[in-house]
Parts: C-alpha cells; sequence; structure tokens
C-alpha cells in the first residue's frame, strides 16, 4: 500500500457502446395508406423506430483515481486519446441531469458516479488479494459480478488494473449519437400535461391593481407536500430504468408522472381533478406496473415508484 488515496492512480477499462447515424434520405414516396394510424398520445413516433446507423464497442484503457467520475474519464478520452467520442453534460454537479446514461446497464448520471463504485472485475485478470472486494451474490452468477468496496481508494496498489465499466447511452429513447440520447420524447409529454401552475379563479389584487401575494402564501405543511417533488431535473433516469416506458411501450413515462405530482400536491393549484382525469387513461397510470425502478437511481432523492403508487391511490378514490 502506497500513498494517499488522492493521488493512488490504477488502470480502468471504459467499454463504451457508440452509435453514428446514417445522413438521412430524403423521402420520395408518400407512407403506406395501410399504415396504423392515429394511437395513444402518450405514443411518440420518434421512439416507434430505431435510428439507423453504424453501431460498435469500442474499449478505452485510462489511468484514473478510483474516486473520479466517469464524467472525469470521458472528459479524459475526449481532449486525449478521441475527439470523435460524443456524450453531453453541462453543469458537472449533478444539478442540470444533461449526462444521464447508461452504466453496467443502470441508468445514472456520469458526473455522480465514481470509478470505483461502478467497476467490474475482469474474469481474465489475476487479483493478488479478494480481501478488498465484497460480493453481491454467487461468484458464478454473471448478474452479481463481484464489485469493489466503498473504501477501494484504499486497497488497491499504484498500476493495479480495476477492472471494466460499461457505457451505454439512456434505455428507452433514440440514440442521436453515442451516449447522446434524444429525450424530446419526455419532455413533449411533460408538456402535454401542463407543467404549470393553473388557479382558476381570478387574481386577488389590492386597491392599488398590484397582485395580493399574501393571498397565496402556503404554511410549511403545504409546502413540504411537494417541495422535493420541485427538485425533479428531467434527466431522465426513471425513464430509463422504467422496463414499461424502456420497453417501448405506450407510456406517459415517471418523468411526466412526478411533474404532475408536483402540482397535484400544490395547494394554490385548483385544476386536481382535471389532471387526475388526464392521467386515468390506459397509457396513464394505468399502465405503471409498480415495479419501482424509477426510484433506484433518482439523483435528487425522489422515492419516485412510492409518489407515482400515492398518484394511482387518488386517481381510484377519485
Amino acid at each position: 500500500m502506497s500513498s494517499p488515496s488522492s493521488v493512488i492512480q490504477a488502470t480502468v477499462t471504459l467499454r463504451v457502446h457508440r452509435f453514428t447515424p446514417r445522413p438521412e434520405r430524403e423521402r420520395r414516396h408518400s407512407s403506406s395508406p395501410f399504415g396504423r394510424r392515429g394511437g395513444s398520445p402518450f405514443a411518440d413516433s420518434a421512439r416507434a423506430g430505431r435510428p439507423r446507423g453504424k453501431s460498435w464497442v469500442q474499449e478505452y484503457e485510462l489511468l484514473v483515481r478510483p474516486e473520479d467520475t466517469l464524467l472525469d474519464c470521458l472528459l479524459t478520452i475526449k481532449r486525449d486519446i478521441d475527439p470523435t467520442l460524443a456524450f453531453r453534460y453541462s453543469c458537472g454537479h449533478g444539478m442540470c441531469g444533461s449526462d444521464a446514461v447508461a452504466v453496467n446497464g443502470t441508468p445514472t448520471l456520469l458526473c455522480t458516479a465514481q470509478v470505483q463504485d461502478w467497476v467490474q472485475r475482469l474474469p481474465n485478470i489475476s487479483y493478488p488479494d479478494d480481501e478488498g472486494f465484497r460480493r453481491t451474490g454467487d461468484v458464478d452468477d454473471a448478474d452479481n459480478a463481484n464489485v469493489f468496496e466503498e473504501d477501494l481508494a484504499h486497497q488497491i496498489d499504484e498500476g493495479d488494473h480495476l477492472g471494466v465499466i460499461e457505457l451505454a447511452a439512456l434505455p428507452g429513447f433514440p440514440v442521436k449519437r453515442d451516449l447522446v440520447a434524444d429525450i424530446d420524447s419526455m419532455l413533449e409529454q411533460i408538456r402535454r400535461l401542463k407543467p404549470y401552475l393553473i388557479h382558476h379563479n381570478a387574481i386577488k389584487t389590492r386597491e392599488d391593481g398590484k397582485v395580493d401575494v399574501l393571498e397565496y402564501l402556503q404554511n410549511p405543511q403545504e409546502l413540504a407536500k411537494y417541495e422535493l417533488l420541485s427538485n425533479c431535473i428531467a434527466c431522465g433516469v426513471c425513464e430509463g430504468a422504467c422496463p414499461v416506458y424502456a420497453g417501448g411501450e405506450a407510456f406517459i413515462g415517471p418523468a411526466a408522472l412526478i411533474n404532475q405530482a408536483r402540482f397535484i400536491n400544490d395547494s394554490r393549484d385548483t385544476a386536481t381533478e382535471e389532471r387526475l382525469e388526464a392521467l386515468d387513461t390506459a397509457d396513464g397510470v394505468q399502465a405503471c406496473q409498480s415495479v419501482r425502478a424509477c426510484s433506484r437511481q433518482c439523483p435528487r432523492g425522489i422515492d419516485v415508484g412510492e409518489e407515482i403508487w400515492q398518484l394511482i391511490a387518488q386517481v381510484k378514490e377519485r
């Protein structure tokens, strides 16, 4: 064991699923008159078909610190190894949600995912000692691969090969290029359900004509009902984890449901009945299978599955 974790460097292999779309061709013929028309308002044509293009898997070997984020790793690749690699990010601090991808098959944010939490051991590499590892199941079970403990940084030596991390675009959405998914369908579904405060009564004003803001004050209990939900960053992680939405079925999706729950739980909003009516469809809350995979990796700490279950209860009780 050598130096402190802040300076220890080891090798990791990033296995990236890449995609380059084919140039779009101009269509000379109209669509078939026998094609299916209409359908669900939550079914998006962009999700119906996969973009055509070249797909391949490319591996990059990097010297990293265990506490480096996967975004750090990709930026190193982009700057020093392969400038053609495409991925998306903005704030880099888990606040914007733009860098959501699938890491080892699990949707999460690149900027909050650390190497030591996601690296998987390579089966053909000889490791010095198993003491520094924890097991999540039978060692022969491919679904329960060995991973490093949370204090991996204190268990390795300089230059060790940590293993492999697999990266792919966010499931459930068309891939634009490499790790960049097209989330327009999710944003459009949110927009369709009126993601803003609705107050049917006339705005109360004072004698001078200005809005009487005291009329819309809330107590702490009223604020607490929706405050956490307002932190949703529409990253798409819950959608990528949902087996219904990511499976390609016509479903409004967890992100849109959470957005609506935010307003349904707001005491200032008077459109609760209309919102519940809009959600009570075969492609709305009825399509939810209550798997609750949507809650696993929410970067804002929202228990998405529980909130959706509360919506389902409200729909049934009305």
